[in-house]
């Protein structure tokens, strides 16, 4: 029997696991399971929700190794035995914006700017409310209680890998492991460096709570259930365990889910890959770091020892569902309507900060319809200027890269809001260069599955799995398109 490999995307909205061989990466089985709404989350229910997609794909029989990729920034608080302090405060709660302009002012002894770059050169990355680090020192302001419990804290994958471990009634904490493309976005470990900076963390905190050991991104985070307990009910610990009398699964470090993404299509060095997804995001494979001062590009690491100097954007495919809400029908049906439009929309222009936004960095923003008038108002204008303006908002990120000097070869287009043939058509001609769109997979899932492969093949390589083909988008530049939105995005 073909060796299997698991990997699990925990996301935002979901999780799901893929099953494939781990010498070809051939698609066996696949589940998944939802997650409930909100920016804080008890990570009980990203427990529950990956027992149930293991179990819809069929449980972990003949699983030799898995790895959990994972939305990234979460803050995980644990006790001193092992208990979820409060609910986590995931990526997309902005209510730490006051705490990230703090700790940048105070950094730069007040002065914002020398901040910013102080940071930058620290940990590659300017915070902004997204990072752990500010929501930590939140935490710390607003619910010191909670911090004077809080004994370890780890982001959402690094809780999953520990789960799966096993668990102990005296927490064990000393068992929690990330890996570097997610320690890289907490704010207090420096991609550059290869460390934890622990005077940044004292800074957030007030005190040095315990942090995960970083892994490289092909050693073992352990084996599944090495630990103890895998959960509250036996059925769940044999769902993950597999069969019984089989070799332990073991585990893989894991990753953030873009530089899962990344892995999981095969991204090298001059790829810049555009994801549309419940958030935005822009991102190249770099054999170095990055260290941007404006804030505009977070210098993050990748899963494979290089570098994933990364632009993101709060508001993306979440545009799109919310004006088929006001249009009265369904994403194809935006999809149409946006297409039957012609370019510019009519001079209507969308700034989609319907959430804040993080890049710029506006958490407090509302989005803002602009140019309507009595001969524009028509539902396929409203639905261009959605597609639009989200990929505006994007294409600023592509500048970002640009001007960072990090060679572009081609873009790659992917995520949910990928698969609108809006976007698609639309996307070449608001960037101003073709686009390449891989067929319709779970690349975060089919990363952390490769890493997982890695792990039982070791090499200085992952395995080489060729699981995209793509399809080619070109189209001339829409004239006055970016040009109208900066007007609207800069007022």
């Amino acid at each position: 029997m073909k060796a299997l490999v698991a990997g699990i995307d925990s996301s935002t909205q979901s999780c799901k696991v893929v099953i494939r061989e781990a010498g070809t990466g051939a698609l066996v089985r696949e589940g998944r399971a939802a997650h409930p709404p909100g920016t804080e989350v008890d990570p009980a229910d990203w427990w529950r929700a990956l027992q149930e997609a293991v179990a819809g794909a069929g449980g972990l029989d003949g699983v030799a190794a898995v790895s959990v990729a994972g939305q990234q920034h979460g803050m995980v608080c644990l006790d001193e035995r092992g208990a979820v302090v409060r609910p986590a405060l995931l990526w997309n709660d902005t209510r730490s914006a006051g705490a990230a302009a703090e700790l940048v002012a105070e950094l730069g002894a007040g002065d914002a700017a020398r901040g910013a770059a102080e940071w930058a050169d620290a940990v590659g990355s300017v915070p902004v409310a997204a990072f752990t680090v500010t929501k930590l020192r939140w935490l710390a302001e607003h619910e010191p209680a909670a911090m004077a419990r809080t004994a370890a804290v780890c982001l959402p994958h690094d809780w999953l890998t520990w789960r799966l471990a096993g668990w102990r009634p005296d927490g064990d904490l000393d068992r929690l492991r990330t890996d570097r493309s997610d320690a890289s976005g907490t704010g207090y470990w420096s991609p550059a460096a290869g460390a934890y900076r622990p005077d940044l963390l004292r800074r957030a905190c007030g005190r040095e709570p315990a942090v995960p050991r970083v892994l490289g991104p092909a050693e073992s985070a352990g084996e599944v259930g090495e630990g103890g307990r895998l959960g509250p009910a036996e059925p769940a610990g044999e769902v993950l365990r597999g069969e019984p009398g089989r070799e332990p699964i073991r585990l893989g470090p894991g990753a953030g889910d873009n530089a899962a993404a990344a892995l999981g299509l095969g991204a090298a060095a001059g790829d810049v890959v555009i994801s549309v997804g419940t958030s935005g995001t822009v991102f190249a494979v770099s054999d170095t770091p990055t260290a941007d001062a404006s804030g505009a590009i977070a210098g993050f690491a990748d899963a494979t020892g290089h570098f994933l100097p990364l632009v993101c954007t709060l508001n993306a495919a979440r545009v799109l569902e919310a004006v088929a809400v006001i249009l009265g029908t369904d994403l194809d049906g935006l999809s149409r309507l946006a297409l039957s439009a012609g370019p510019g929309a009519g001079g209507l222009v969308m700034l989609p900060y319907l959430d804040g936004e993080r890049t710029p960095n506006r958490p407090g923003a509302t989005g803002t319809l602009q140019g309507l008038t009595g001969a524009n108002a028509r539902p396929e204008n409203l639905a261009r200027a959605a597609v639009e303006g989200m990929l505006c908002g994007l294409a600023d990120g592509l500048d970002a890269i640009r001007a960072a000097d990090i060679g572009i070869r081609r873009v790659l287009l992917i995520g949910g809001g990928a698969r609108s043939e809006a976007v698609r058509q639309i996307a070449p001609a608001v960037f101003g260069v073709p686009v390449e769109v891989p067929e319709a997979a779970e690349y975060v899932a089919d990363g952390a599955a490769r890493q997982a492969a890695w792990l039982l093949v070791g090499g200085e390589v992952p395995p080489d799995w060729r699981l995209a083909t793509t399809r080619r988008y070109e189209a001339e530049l829409e004239p006055g398109v970016r040009e109208r939105y900066a007007a609207v995005r800069d007022a």
